[in-house]
């Protein structure tokens, strides 16, 4: 004989079986799916969202130069050189055109230079050197952006905020007879995007 507890329990669950639909299956399958390409989207538009924090990162116009030095001076202005082939000296966005930079897209840059003399020394000291930064074209912008005054010193160095518009070109003066270093430590001048 059978307990009594054991009769109820197997009546209990022969009254509790739910008939299976047919489309049940059907329905893990598509509940599969959907929770797959969930996934996946999520994954891949993540990817995307990244790769275009990368992009725009990359838009931010940049250029460090250095000087391309070639002897002695006829012209008061400074010719600049940047490439990955001269060391710590790139160009991201402005273009450099006969070695003066022109800038390819309009907003506020940060400005900066430096520039240290040749054959320099304490007894040897320039009394009225000067090296400026302006927009040489278009000839409507021309304006001086730097003007700075050696007064005795061997070397200069500033920087500035300042709006500059696509196409701009921007040119560095020394007095002449003046020698610039050729050095990339010593001598540099480079931009930097910060706002449109």
């Amino acid at each position: 004989m059978r307990p009594a507890w054991r009769t109820m329990l197997a009546e209990e669950r022969s009254r509790c079986q739910v008939p299976g639909w047919p489309w049940t299956p059907v329905l893990r399958v598509a509940l599969l799916l959907l929770l797959t390409g969930t996934v996946m989207y999520s994954f891949f538009h993540c990817l995307r969202f990244a790769g275009q924090q990368q992009l725009d990162s990359a838009v931010w116009d940049l250029a460090e130069l250095q000087l391309n030095h070639t002897g002695s001076r006829e012209d008061p202005r400074l010719r600049w050189q940047g490439g990955p082939a001269l060391g710590r000296s790139f160009v991201h966005g402005p273009e450099l055109d006969n070695g003066q930079l022109r800038v390819q897209r309009s907003g506020i840059y940060r400005l900066h230079i430096q520039v240290t003399l040749t054959n320099c020394s304490s007894t040897a000291r320039p009394h009225s050197a000067t090296l400026t930064v302006g927009i040489c074209s278009p000839a409507a912008h021309s304006i001086s952006l730097l003007r700075l005054h050696f007064d005795r010193s061997c070397s200069v160095a500033s920087q500035r905020l300042t709006p500059l518009a696509r196409g701009d070109v921007l040119c560095t003066n020394l007095t002449l007879p003046l020698l610039p270093s050729g050095n990339a430590d010593e001598t540099f001048f480079g931009v930097q995007w910060v706002h449109p």
